[in-house]
């Protein structure tokens, strides 16, 4: 069915940080000369846009990712067809900086349109992940705080190293294992990225590839996979499966179902009743 010329939807969402949030529109409308005085970085989901930037015209089709810099004078109208729909994250310059441990905040991305598969996928789990902290209870929304943090950061990292005007980060060699453990003792009230870095003296993005390359996993995962051998110990030794769940930070015991049952390949409860023999 063809979309009506004036036909518009938008969503804009909150995040767990200052400076940053989001927006979800699928829009037939025609975008006059404006700009942002934030970075963003979108998925254009279906449809494509022609629109002026820093470059000049640019056309953008559903799958490419799409770039403003601070500042940068753009406009949008739909292309081949009647509408399109895309989803932004917009940050400002400092959150930029501090995500990569910049001292200066006017790095410059070189391109409108990109075409990065990890890129693109990790702003995809960025979206996702944003969508299930806005959607969790406020006393497990810590949890997801995290993940949606290392998501931003592996974000903000790639871009500044792959498609901005900044020299590429350095390889971090410090010991992390003072993070694994911080983790492992706040397992139920975890500690920010942010928090990580600092401890560290690295950038959120350092300390979080630092921390994948020693272990294997991020630290979100860690934590999880943690949580979830710490459930089944407590189950082991005979406490209940509600009980465990909140002792172990999960939101409540289908959570812990859910990830125990993927970890394992059984669920809690199986667990449980194969120790009684």
């Amino acid at each position: 069915m063809k979309a009506p010329p004036d036909h518009h939807r938008s969503q804009v969402f909150g995040t767990p940080w200052e400076g940053v949030h989001g927006t979800a529109i699928e829009s037939a409308r025609r975008y006059g000369r404006h700009w942002h005085s934030t970075y963003g970085l979108g998925l254009l989901e279906h449809g494509a846009q022609r629109s002026a930037s820093g470059r000049g015209k640019v056309d953008a089709y559903a799958g490419d990712l799409i770039a403003t810099n601070p500042g940068e004078v753009h406009d949008g109208q739909p292309l081949g067809g009647p509408s399109r729909r895309w989803r932004m994250v917009y940050f400002d310059a400092d959150v930029m900086a501090a995500m990569n441990g910049d001292a200066v905040a006017d790095v410059a991305l070189t391109r409108p349109v990109i075409q990065d598969a990890r890129l693109g996928d990790t702003l995809r789990r960025l979206f996702i992940r944003l969508d299930d902290w806005r959607s969790a209870a406020t006393d497990a929304r810590r949890a997801e705080s995290l993940a949606c943090e290392e998501s931003l950061a592996e974000v903000c990292g790639l871009l500044r190293d792959s498609h901005s005007t900044a020299a590429p980060s350095r390889e971090a060699s410090i010991d992390v294992q003072q993070v694994r453990d911080r983790l492992a003792d706040e397992l139920l009230a975890p500690p920010t990225l942010a928090e990580l870095a600092a401890m560290t003296g690295l950038s959120t993005y350092q300390v979080l590839r630092r921390f994948e390359k020693a272990y294997r996993v991020p630290p979100h995962a860690w934590l999880v996979l943690q949580r979830t051998e710490r459930a089944r110990h407590l189950i082991r030794h005979g406490t209940d499966l509600a009980e465990a769940a909140a002792a172990s930070g999960f939101s409540d015991q289908s959570h812990m179902t859910r990830i125990f049952t993927r970890q394992f390949g059984f669920t809690p409860g199986a667990w449980q009743r194969g120790l009684r023999f």
